[in-house]
């Protein structure tokens, strides 16, 4: 299967015209007639993924974040970002980013992120738009099927996506009451809290919260959850893994980094 049959199997589930305006999504770099027998997954097209990707013998690799925001002058190995694009062009493997519009996809990542939470009655939290009759944006809002504490919640918000820690703030809110309207925002999700607290959720799930808009909302009577930009967002591996496995001719070998937390608590 060639690189541009994939692609637009992709754009099935998340279309490029999803996305945000500042995003750069798409195919990054590469070929769109390379032919694909193995493809690997990542959140991020660090370093330790483009060895991954020539070690294994990939022939594209797909990316949740772009490895190229900005337009770029030049692509040499004098900074961290050439450097990475050399080493999957010198590898003739092509490379596809699906950003923003797979956070917005009414499939995509918080959909994900909701299903591990079982949250149900769930709608987006910031609508975008809408594309063939369903509403799609950033974010989910929901019920937890069964209410609550705050401190529970915390704990099943760990559990569900195998986290070392969270952060809460405002977690005094909700110690002995119960919670049941939660709103979830892989990634970073401080644009949002406004949205969250308008439309009546009680805990935000999200990451990138700093000390100010983590007191400021706890103010207002929204505990928010930070459970690590990657710490939410690594679900894009195992999502995209499955979802290709039902739509992906047999013969496709998917593979996937593993988890790895940038963050550690010393």
């Amino acid at each position: 299967m060639k690189c541009f049959e994939i692609m637009e199997l992709l754009e099935t589930l998340a279309p490029g015209r999803l996305a945000c305006g500042w995003d750069n999504p798409g195919l990054l770099a590469g070929r769109r007639e390379k032919e694909v027998s193995k493809i690997l997954l990542t959140l991020d097209v660090d370093d330790r993924a483009a060895a991954r990707a020539v070690s294994c013998g990939a022939d594209m690799i797909v990316s949740h974040h772009p490895l190229i925001f900005k337009a770029i002058r030049r692509v040499t190995d004098e900074d961290f970002i050439g450097r990475r694009l050399l080493t999957l062009l010198q590898a003739d493997i092509s490379y596809f980013a699906m950003h923003t519009n797979f956070d917005a996809a009414p499939e995509g990542m918080a959909k994900a992120a909701v299903k591990r939470l079982e949250l149900v009655d769930c709608e987006p939290l910031e609508v975008m738009g809408e594309e063939n009759g369903i509403l799609y944006g950033i974010g989910r809002i929901g019920r937890l099927k069964k209410a609550m504490t705050g401190p529970a919640f915390a704990r099943r918000v760990k559990e569900a996506f195998d986290l070392p820690f969270v952060t809460a703030y405002g977690s005094s809110l909700w110690e002995s009451e119960s919670v049941s309207r939660v709103a979830v925002c892989p990634g970073s999700g401080g644009s949002v809290v406004g949205e969250a607290l308008r439309r009546g959720a009680q805990v935000l799930v999200t990451g990138d919260i700093g000390h100010h808009a983590g007191i400021d909302a706890a103010a207002q009577g929204l505990m928010i959850l930070d459970a690590g930009h990657y710490g939410l967002e690594h679900v894009f591996m195992e999502d995209m893994e499955g979802w290709l496995g039902e739509h992906l001719p047999e013969g496709i070998v998917i593979e996937k980094m593993p988890i790895d937390f940038p963050e550690t608590v010393m």
